[in-house]
């Protein structure tokens, strides 16, 4: 006797292998939602990497050192504005070598993904 399938009714199948999918789409819906996903074509390589941290510290010098000498020629103190906006610029560039390492963007509104996280942890499902 062989049993007929209507329309309504499904085959068998693998629980583990649908429940993993399912899985695997709400946690990429939630990473879109939550910005932590990439497009596969932006993914920096390490030559990208080191010349973004090149950057980041020589823009912060040359502003710095830049600043501090029309300082110095405005009000004729050569050279003490350069070298103090030469160690503030320093300073600057270091700050953001730092953030572009540890991966914290610059966007208005960005919360790192910890944070935003634990927020999430606080509430239950009605937002309380």
């Amino acid at each position: 006797m062989s049993h007929q399938f209507s329309m309504t009714e499904r085959g068998p199948q693998d629980s583990h292998s649908d429940l993993d999918e399912r899985l695997r789409r709400f946690r990429n819906e939630q990473d879109v939602a939550a910005g932590r996903t990439e497009k596969p074509g932006t993914r920096q390589g390490g030559l990208g990497f080191a010349f973004r941290i090149g950057t980041e510290l020589v823009a912060a010098l040359i502003i710095g050192v830049g600043f501090g000498l029309l300082l110095d020629n405005w009000l004729g103190t050569k050279p003490w504005f350069m070298l103090a906006f030469f160690l503030l610029g320093a300073a600057a560039g270091m700050f953001n070598v730092y953030r572009v390492v540890q991966n914290q963007g610059g966007a208005v509104g960005y919360k790192p993904s910890e944070r935003r996280a634990s927020a999430d942890a606080k509430t239950d499902r009605n937002g309380e």
